[in-house]
């Protein structure tokens, strides 16, 4: 198949890259709006609880605030009379707004009535709470525009006569979010995309072949923002899948247009032309790119096993990435590698000839020389280092993300820390109970009491009155906390009530709570859910829980039998595993240290605090990815210099000589791109962007470099055996024999009918198993002018 494959795109080398063209316009054009019909939010389940009890509250009872106001008077009270006045006016400025509803207000009701809770405990600030209708980028302009209208975002010293306004909630945390990770993504491609150009200059040692991955990269972008786009506009996709895009099509193009180019300069140091040196890398490199996206896309999708769109965005764009990236590496870049020729070398860096040539790593064999000498204690120092990385994520705690993710300055951050701060009333974070069916007044009436009377709840809103303590507690209704709708007033049906927490809502005391509230049964005949922000965190936990043995399972089950089809071997795909969770493992437990623990918050500017439930999931999916992806590119060079007679010591030194230069190459400017989007303002991009960089790094070296060749050599003659029925067809070297009849790939004849020049003989260790092509060749004349018509292939 590859061999077809690469015969076709290097017989007709512009018709492919005019299509590669054509392709890239039309992404460019259709998906330039993919950011506009991407959302934020997407950390829960659908189908839990709470937000099916957001739902039926919405139908029924009107929708549950999204925006919270807090206003601080300039001097003295919020109870004086200037204050009061202005207070007055700002609730019927924010009543009168088209999109706003369900408003409460402090300074609504006589001083007897006033809801107590929305006052701060030095009284010199109130709360004002609402719901603005929206979603997407409509919501996002109108609490945006919203905040400029009603106040200072910082407290500048304008706004109303007597205060200064703050604007949080949830509405503006995503808009903010939404803000930042846009601009974020901007500012990183600036310094990301001519960083990357640099490096992979400086990793060639030429410009030309430096442009060729970042064209894949470039294609694999492209065609996944159409894909966005396109699924954006029929299902939930979130804008954060922006930012995998850019980091993980960037960095797939960097690997498989290394293992492409390097593969194509060694076929053309062998004597190869440049049309018969694009096949052999299409039948060779493209075998082992095809594998590693194969890899690659299984394990990001088993983010699809997970009911938030947050996760099942980023298995859309990640498949998307690694399957163009993939096509393109075996189609578009050898059609223009053939176009090029050895011009592939061109505006060469002088110090950089050994790359340029295709030559094995002479540091990566050295070092895997020692290692194959020393497997155990080369082996034993990295499995200690990565197990003691590992050991803070033990102690791992989880939550939902929430204002804490921005930067301190923003405002939404801002004005979350005065409500924690200033207010006892956690009214943005109250419970949302609702029931589904009828019930009589009175019974809701006695489930309210018994919700009041538990020792974590500040009040209980229901459209009868207020309750704390388990007795009632009357407030005018205008002043109650939009407890319902006018529609959720009837005598008997469908109602919501807000449980008022006295703890943090990410809090594990509220977590209890939940816990609690839903062990209080219902009014008699009436089905009862409970929602918002903690029962939002409660059942995430829980999907994520439940979910992740059957994703373990899956990731697990598709690598073995992948990595088994391209190694026919039962110990390699096996030890591949078990290396990836281990260096899993070691990246966990480093982010627990720095984002939980809160080492380097100074440096990086992030509030520590318990880790995202959806995050590390992430993590793990992305980079057990990228693993197997390396872990392909070295096994197939072990294997070729194993099918090709090597022994197993030798084939360990040979393969790692080959690919350790790329490997380390391809995740250090991997990295470089993660570490990039890790410089975010969002907390949320920085573990993300950090997490996997480490990752990368500790496995293109530690792992690969280290603990890949002395497991092997530990495993010795273990390493390739299988059932017969699986190796039975298969033990054939990867690099195909050559033509009629000789052992060897053609050479070019020799100047006035001399001999041909003899290659030194291929060696199963020393220096030579580095410096000759992985099959061993023997002197093979052939007529000039013939080597256009010749594929070894």
């Amino acid at each position: 198949m590859f061999r077809r494959a690469g015969r076709f795109v290097t017989r007709r080398p512009r018709l492919v890259l005019l299509a590669a063209l054509v392709f890239l316009v039309l992404s460019a054009v259709f998906g330039a709006d993919a950011s506009g019909r991407l959302k934020t939010q997407g950390y829960d389940d659908p189908r839990s609880e709470s937000s099916r009890a957001a739902a039926v509250a919405a139908r029924h009872a009107g929708a549950s605030p999204n925006l919270v106001v807090v206003a601080q008077a300039r001097g003295g009270s919020v109870d004086s009379p200037a204050a009061r006045s202005a207070g007055e006016a700002l609730t019927r400025r924010l009543t009168a707004e088209p999109d706003v509803d369900a408003v409460s207000s402090y300074w609504t009701g006589d001083a007897a009535g006033r809801a107590a809770e929305l006052r701060s405990r030095d009284g010199r600030a109130a709360m004002l709470v609402a719901h603005v209708d929206g979603e997407g980028d409509r919501l996002a302009a109108r609490v945006e525009r919203l905040r400029e209208e009603l106040g200072t975002p910082a407290g500048a010293g304008t706004g109303a006569p007597a205060l200064t306004v703050h604007v949080a909630g949830p509405a503006l945390v995503d808009a903010e979010l939404q803000r930042l990770s846009e601009s974020d993504l901007k500012r990183a491609e600036a310094v990301v995309l001519p960083g990357t150009l640099i490096l992979l200059v400086l990793v060639f040692g030429s410009v030309v072949a430096a442009a060729l991955p970042v064209l894949v990269g470039v294609l694999a972008i492209a065609g996944t923002l159409l894909a966005l786009s396109v699924l954006g506009s029929v299902t939930d996709v979130s804008v954060f899948a922006l930012n995998l895009t850019t980091a993980l099509g960037l960095g797939l193009g960097i690997d498989y247009g290394l293992l492409v180019v390097s593969r194509f300069r060694e076929e053309l140091a062998g004597g190869r032309t440049p049309r018969t040196a694009a096949v052999r890398t299409v039948r060779t490199a493209g075998h082992t790119i095809a594998f590693s996206a194969a890899t690659v896309s299984a394990a990001l999708a088993t983010l699809l096993v997970f009911p938030p769109y947050f996760l099942r965005s980023f298995a859309y764009a990640g498949i998307a990435v690694v399957v163009i990236a993939a096509v393109s590496a075996v189609t578009v870049l050898p059609a223009l590698l053939a176009l090029l020729g050895k011009r592939v070398n061109a505006w060469a860096v002088p110090w950089r000839r050994r790359a340029r040539s295709g030559s094995p790593s002479r540091l990566w064999e050295g070092l895997a020389r020692i290692v194959v000498r020393r497997p155990l204690l080369a082996a034993l120092p990295v499995i200690s280092l990565l197990a003691l990385l590992a050991g803070p994520f033990a102690h791992a705690g989880f939550a939902t993300p929430d204002d804490r993710a921005l930067p301190k300055d923003s405002a939404a951050r801002l004005t979350g820390d005065l409500v924690r701060d200033a207010f006892d009333m956690k009214g943005a974070g109250a419970l949302t109970v609702v029931t589904t069916a009828a019930a009589a007044p009175s019974a809701r009436e006695d489930h309210a009491r018994r919700l009041s009377a538990l020792p974590q709840v500040a009040q209980v809103v229901t459209p009868e009155g207020t309750f704390r303590d388990g007795a009632p507690a009357p407030v005018p209704g205008s002043a109650r906390l939009a407890a319902a709708g006018p529609a959720a007033a009837a005598a008997a049906g469908p109602a919501r009530l807000s449980v008022v927490p006295l703890v943090d809502p990410q809090s594990r005391a509220a977590q209890q709570l939940v816990r609690d509230v839903r062990a209080i049964p219902g009014p008699a005949g009436a089905d009862v859910l409970v929602g918002g922000p903690s029962a939002v965190l409660v059942d995430a936990k829980d999907t994520v829980g439940d979910r992740i043995p059957a994703a373990l399972g899956l990731i697990t089950a598709t690598t073995f039998v992948l990595l088994l089809g391209f190694t026919r071997s039962l110990l390699l795909p096996l030890k591949a595993i078990a290396l990836n969770a281990l260096s899993l493992a070691a990246v966990l437990g480093a982010m627990t240290w720095i984002f939980q623990a809160g080492h380097l918050q100074h440096l990086l500017g992030f509030t520590p605090g318990p880790l995202s439930t959806t995050m590390p999931v992430l993590l793990f999916c992305i980079v057990f990815g990228l693993s197997v992806d390396y872990e392909v590119f070295v096994l197939a060079r072990i294997k070729e210099a194993h099918d090709a007679g090597q022994d197993n010591a030798s084939s360990i030194v040979s393969g790692i000589a080959r690919t350790g230069g790329i490997v380390t190459a391809a995740g250090a400017l991997l990295a470089f791109t993660l570490l990039g989007f890790g410089t975010s303002r969002v907390s949320l991009l920085q573990f993300f962007g950090i997490g996997a960089a480490l990752g990368v790094l500790l496995d293109a070296t530690l792992v690969r470099g280290v603990l890949v060749p002395a497991l092997m050599r530990l495993a010795g003659g273990l390493n390739w055996w299988a059932p017969w029925p699986i190796r039975r067809g298969v033990a054939r070297p990867v690099s195909p024999p050559p033509p009629e009849g000789a052992v060897g790939p053609p050479r070019p004849a020799p100047p006035s009918g001399g001999a041909a020049p003899v290659p030194p003989p291929a060696g199963a260790a020393g220096r030579a198993c580095a410096s000759v092509p992985t099959v061993p060749t023997v002197p093979a004349a052939v007529r000039p002018g013939h080597h256009d018509k010749e594929d070894p292939s």
